[in-house]
Parts: structure tokens; sequence; C-alpha cells
């Protein structure tokens, strides 16, 4: 079951939730959980319960604690209203590469230190705009990180953004799987093409797959695009991904 917790960082202190398989006892192996650029709401503490009931305890920070604790969208409002979006993009705008480091740092020390983690390498999944943050996780953490997943990710290889993550994808260690939508504008073919190019390249062991008839956002319960099929081959294919390296 979740709890609540703040984490000490370099640029403050993210307000973070911990969830456990009901029951659990002893320490679990650890994954971190980021969410999309809508942040922590119900649809998100559903996913994460979810995958902590599979044997996890999961974190699930808050991407935003520089701008705001807890939920950033308003209640009856949804994280795709236009008068919702600029605050959005505003926040996200301080997720540069080098603040995400900071926090995984920050991450990492929480996984060092709470009872719920057990000792060993973790993973870390991200959706939307934080499937570049799990990559970027598992880059940096190469020792640490067994596993990293993306999902409907936006951005990961434009040719023109120097701080694009596929320039550093090559020094991963760890497992990949990357879940695009067929039909999503934020991660075209050449994008698709351009990220497994380097992580062939670098010889990392990865599985790319197209979600036929998805449009990004399908894992996101309170988007349009949602699609439950797909959600629910989302949840399968990371359960047997973290299955075979935690």
């Amino acid at each position: 079951m979740p709890r609540a917790l703040d984490i000490p960082a370099a640029d403050g202190t993210i307000d973070a939730h911990l969830f456990t398989p009901a029951g659990a006892q002893g320490p679990l192996p650890g994954v971190v959980l980021f969410t999309d650029i809508g942040g922590l709401r119900p649809c998100y503490h559903e996913k994460a319960q979810r995958l902590a009931d599979h044997g996890y305890a999961v974190l699930m920070p808050n991407v935003y604690y520089r701008d705001a604790r807890g939920g950033v969208v308003p209640e009856g409002k949804s994280f795709r209203d236009p008068d919702v979006r600029p605050t959005l993009f505003g926040y996200a705008a301080h997720l540069t590469p080098e603040a995400q480091s900071r926090d995984f740092a920050a991450l990492l020390g929480c996984l060092d230190r709470e009872p719920e983690f057990a000792d060993g390498r973790i993973g870390v999944v991200g959706y939307c705009m934080t499937g570049a943050f799990a990559l970027r996780m598992a880059a940096e953490y190469p020792d640490r990180i067994a596993a990293a997943a993306g999902f409907h990710s936006a951005r990961l290889a434009e040719a023109d953004d120097p701080a694009s993550p596929v320039h550093v994808v090559g020094t991963i260690q760890g497992r990949v799987y990357l879940g695009h939508a067929d039909q999503d504008e934020l991660l075209p073919p050449e994008q698709i093409a351009r990220m497994d190019e380097a992580l062939a390249a670098a010889g990392v062991h990865f599985i790319t797959e197209l979600y036929q008839g998805a449009a990004h956002g399908f894992t996101a319960r309170d988007a349009p695009s949602y699609d439950a099929a797909a959600d629910d081959l989302h949840h399968r294919r990371l359960a047997m991904l973290l299955a075979e390296t935690l």
C-alpha cells in the first residue's frame, strides 16, 4: 500500500509516494516510476500500485516539486485542457538534463535509505516526456539500472537537439524496452529509427514495439487517447521486463 515521503534533493524536497503490495514482508526490488507531463494524479497512483502488486517497491516522485507540491492539475480539469497545458509546459521546461541528473541522485539515495527497497539493481519506467528520463537515468547509472522502459515516449531523438537522450544511450548496460504508439506525432518514425540505431550501435539489449492503432498517451486512463487494450499490453510487457531483470 502507498505511503507518502519527502526526499531531500539538491534543488529542494521531492514529495513522492512509495507503493508496495498489500501485506508485503521484507524489502523488495525497487522500481522508479516517472509520471507523464500531467504529473501526480489518480491514474498514475493506480498504475504504480498495479506494478507494485507484482512484487516490487515502486517509488513515484513528483517531477514538478520545484514549482508545486502534489498534483498540479486542478480538480475537475484535464492535463490536456488549453488553460492547464501552459502551466505544465512551464514546469517541464525546468527539467533540464542537469536538473534530472540531480534528481536521479536524490531518488537513488532514497532507495538506499528506505527499508522497503532491497539491495541490488533497480528498474525505471517513464511515460511521455519521462521516457527520456528513464533512458537518461539508465545511461548515467549503468551499474544500478537493470531495466529501463518508456511508453508513448516523446522526442527521444530529435536530430537538432543536443540534449536529446539519443546522444547518451551508449553507456546503458541494462535492458531497454520501448513501447511506441504507431500514430504518435511526438515520436515520428524517423526518431524511432534514430534511437534504435543508437541503441544497436552501442550493443544495448533492447526491444522496440509499435502498439498498433494506439495514439500518444495510450496508457493514461484520464486522456482521450486512452486505449484499454494497449494499456493492458503495456502492463504485461513491463511486468515481463522486470521479471526477467530484477
